[in-house]
Order: structure tokens, then C-alpha cells, then sequence
């Protein structure tokens, strides 16, 4: 079907209330689950590695199958695919609510992870398909400043609900929001799929990349070498794969632009810094500083306003005179946030050693957002958008499961961490210095190797905001191209 709908339509706009609705489910999960973690823990009787395998499994399916999942709704039908994939989140968060030990909880999560990869990249590809070219920018900028909406209620509303119903409401509240989805799909956004699909759907690659990055993160949880080696080497057959395959998930064609690689090395060092600080940071506030849920959601929040308030403003600069120098100075702007964070403590006051942290860290994280999508997207040809903002956004999703999975690891926070406030916190300090490390890495890549591109692409403003917490979200996609597999969580 034609896009053809228009926005000021009631259809239209149940079409964008869909859309901003399933995207919302996998971005509300990320944050709130974050700030339920120590409670998850205490009432499952939980380590670290069963709190970083509640992360993980999630993260690992979608960072996976994200891009079969896109491959998926451009063959057998954007909107079915869509549906399918808010159907399974669905029943696989009730099973999370339902879940008598960690374990359980675990592969519940894993279940959700591959539902969010069914349903995440048609978020915005439905609009691009349904809606009418003169409205599709205007509906892009209500999907995202609605995104940024839930993305700042998350931290509050999931601090909320821990302190009043307990840390299972967080995953039963994607219930009546998914009800709503499923319904507003069926009966208001018209089916749509590529007419002219790939022969064959690159399903190798996809279970080499579900193998390797799975073993990978096994083996970096559990600190396994025998099964982080074979991790590598399913790895190494992926790339193999996607080389000599017609169809495959990850073009090899991207990769001859030094642009692309570049921005992509920066996107994996600043994003694994990203997923390490929201995992830490939370507990951190709780178990050692002593705040409440709620307490802790608010805390964190000053960051997710300065990207609302600045990320359309470093993107209006990215494309008027390039993305290098945000990209440098955004990671080393964090990377001072964090050393500040360093301070927190069992005795922190939070106007002097949390919230100064959080604000630079936030303005950080403002500066480099957008002007990254501006690089990526300014790197390929234009009908190569769709796909490099998709690798991107994998690229991203995969630096920050290998985060937290690599981190308590090597920061020497273990399961009596979480009973001992004194050892988890000297573990958080050694973690901000090497996530310090990676932003400083991503700034140095992005100096020495991040160019103005020859035809920088042309992103509306607001439509380049990361959503908040990119923890859960990778970078923002560009809308005038979108195909499936390309929209953030």
C-alpha cells in the first residue's frame, strides 16, 4: 500500500500512538528494570552475574536478531511482524513477573529480548511506510519527543512502582500498554513489506551472530575462557558469512568507507561506557548511598533532560559544520562526569557529589549523540541510510551487553558486593575510571579519524535525539529513508 495517510487524520494519528507505544515497551523495560536490579537480586537471592544475565539476555537477543527481526517485517509484512513481536514481549514479560528464581527470570528475559527484536524495527519503518511524505518528518519529531517523554517517566515511574507494588510490576505493566498496541495495529496501520526483498533471509549469519555474541557473553559473565574463545571464533564465521553471502544482514559494502568505521568505533567505545554507567550508577545510589527507588530514578534524571533540551541543538550544529568536533569533545566531556561520579559514596551529599557528575555526564551525552547519527548517516549513500543506521544501532547494542558483562568482572565486584557497600563501592570507582578509558578512546578515534562529510545528510533536528537512557537505545535513525531494522528501542 502507498503511504498515503495523512497525520492531521485520525487513523494518522493512531498510527503514530502505535508506534511511539511498542517502541516505548522495550525503552520503559530498560529503565525501569535497571533501577529494580538490587530489589530483583534481594528477593531471588541473586548475584552480580545473575543481576548482569537479567541485563544481558535481553540485550543479547535484540543486539542479535534485531536486524533479522527488520529483514523479517520487509518479507512477510511490516505490520504482522510488528504485532507478532508485541504479542511475544508480552506473554514473555508476564512469565518475568511470574518468575520464582533467577534463572527463570533469565530466560523469561531472553524471550523479551527476541519479542523487542520482532517489533522494534518496525516501530519507525510503519511510520515511513503508512504516513505521507509531507507528514513523515513532523511524525518522526512527535515519535520522538513522545519517546523522550517516556524515556524521562521511566527512572520515576519504575522507582515508583518498585517502592509501591514491588519490582514484578515493572514487567506487568507492559500488559494493558501492549493491549493498546496490539489493538491500535490491527485496526488502524495498513500492512506494508518491500516489494522487492532479498531472495533468501541470511539465516547463517544470524545464528553465528546469536552463537558468538551469546558464548562471548557467557564467557565474560562467568569468566570462562574456553567458551569466550569459542565466542571469537562463531564470530569470526559471521563476518566470513556476511562476505560472501548475497543477502546478508551487514552489507560488507559499508565498510569501505572509512567514515563508517570510524563512526562505528566510536559508537562501540562510547556506548560501551554508556551501558556500563546505567548498570553500576543505579546500584551504586542504592546500595551504597542508601536511596530509595524512587530517590534514585530522580537522581538520574538531570540526564535524560539535558539530552530532551540539547540533542536537536548538536545536531543542528553537526550538520551545518560537521560532526568531528562534537564527537570529540561530547566522549571527553563524560569521561569528567564519571571521575566526578567517583565521589559518590556512603556519605555523598547529592548537590555536591552526584548531581555535578550527572549534569556533565548528561551534557556529554547531549553533544555526541546526534552529530554520531550525522556521521554515520553522511558516510553512505543515501540509499544506504536505512541499513547503516541499523548496523549502528546493533553496533551499539552489542558494545553495551559486552559491558556489562566485562565490567563487575574486571572491577572486582562480585556476588559479596552486594551485602558489603564498602567492596561494591571501591568496584564502581575502578569500573567509571574504565569507562573513563573508553570515552577517552572514543573521543581520540573520533579526532584523529572523523571527517566532514562531502554531503552531510539532512536530519531534521528532531528526529536525532537519542532516546533517553541509551542503555536500551543506540543511536537515532534518519527518517527519510527508513527501512526495517533501523529504529531504536
Amino acid at each position: 500500500m502507498a503511504a498515503a495517510l495523512r497525520l492531521n487524520t485520525r487513523q494518522g494519528r493512531w498510527v503514530v500512538v502505535a508506534t511511539v507505544l511498542g517502541s516505548g515497551l522495550a525503552l520503559l523495560d530498560g529503565t525501569v528494570v535497571n533501577i529494580a536490579l538490587p530489589h530483583i537480586g534481594e528477593d531471588l537471592g541473586s548475584g552480580v552475574e545473575g543481576l548482569q544475565w537479567t541485563l544481558s539476555g535481553y540485550t543479547l537477543a535484540l543486539a542479535s536478531l534485531i536486524l533479522l527481526g527488520g529483514a523479517l517485517g520487509d518479507r512477510w509484512g511490516r505490520r504482522r511482524v510488528f504485532v507478532w513481536g508485541t504479542v511475544w514481549f508480552t506473554v514473555a514479560s508476564v512469565l518475568c513477573g511470574l518468575a520464582p528464581d533467577i534463572t527463570f527470570l533469565v530466560v523469561a528475559r531472553i524471550l523479551q529480548g527476541i519479542g523487542a527484536a520482532l517489533l522494534t524495527p518496525g516501530s519507525l519503518a510503519l511510520i515511513s511506510a503508512s504516513l505521507h511524505e509531507d507528514d513523515r518528518g513532523a511524525a518522526i519529531g512527535l515519535w520522538s519527543g513522545l519517546g523522550g517523554v517516556a524515556g524521562a517517566i521511566g527512572p520515576l515511574l519504575g522507582g515508583w512502582l518498585v517502592e509501591v507494588a514491588g519490582w514484578r510490576s515493572v514487567f506487568f505493566l507492559n500488559v494493558p500498554l501492549a493491549a493498546v498496541v496490539i489493538w491500535a495495529s490491527i485496526r488502524h496501520i495498513p500492512e506494508s513489506r518491500d516489494p522487492h526483498p532479498p531472495d533468501h533471509l541470511d539465516v547463517l549469519g544470524s545464528v553465528f551472530a546469536v552463537f558468538g555474541l551469546g558464548a562471548l557473553t557467557y564467557g565474560l559473565i562467568e569468566m570462562n575462557p574456553i567458551a569466550g574463545a569459542f565466542g571469537a571464533v562463531a564470530l569470526t564465521a559471521f563476518v566470513v558469512v556476511e562476505r560472501r553471502s548475497p543477502d546478508a544482514l551487514v552489507p560488507p559494502a559499508l565498510f569501505r568507507s572509512r567514515m563508517f568505521v570510524a563512526a562505528n568505533l566510536v559508537t562501540f567505545a562510547v556506548y560501551a561506557a554508556i551501558g556500563g554507567v546505567f548498570f553500576l550508577l543505579v546500584m551504586q545510589l542504592q546500595l551504597v548511598a542508601g536511596y530509595s527507588p524512587v530517590a534514585a530514578g530522580l537522581a538520574t534524571m538531570p540526564i535524560t533532560l539535558a539530552m530532551l533540551a540539547l540533542s536537536s541543538r548538536a545536531g543542528r550544529y553537526s550538520q551545518n559544520h560537521g560532526p568531528r568536533l562534537p564527537m570529540t569533545l561530547g566522549p571527553a566531556l563524560a569521561a569528567i562526569g564519571l571521575l566526578l561520579m567517583t565521589r559518590i559514596g556512603s556519605d555523598a551529599s547529592y548537590w555536591s557529589d552526584v548531581l555535578p557528575g550527572v549534569i556533565v555526564f548528561g551534557l556529554g551525552l547531549s553533544a555526541i549523540v546526534a552529530p554520531l547519527t550525522t556521521a554515520v548517516l553522511g558516510s553512505v549513500p543515501v540509499e544506504q541510510a536505512g541499513v547503516a543506521s541499523g548496523v549502528n544501532n546493533a553496533v551499539a547494542r552489542t558494545s553495551q551487553l559486552l559491558a556489562v558483562a566485562a565490567l563487575p568482572g574486571l572491577a572486582g565486584i562480585d556476588a559479596a558486593s552486594l551485602a558489603e557497600p564498602d567492596s561494591f563501592s571501591q568496584g564502581f570507582r575502578i569500573a567509571m575510571y574504565l569507562c573513563v578509558a573508553m570515552l577517552v578512546v572514543g573521543a581520540i578515534i573520533a579526532a584523529a579519524l572523523i571527517r566532514t562529510p562531502a554531503a552531510p545528510a539532512q536530519v531534521p533536528p528532531d528526529s536525532v535525539a537519542c532516546q533517553p537512557h541509551c542503555d536500551v537505545t543506540g543511536p537515532a535513525v534518519q527518517p527519510t529513508t527508513i527501512r526495517s531494522g533501523t529504529s531504536p528501542a
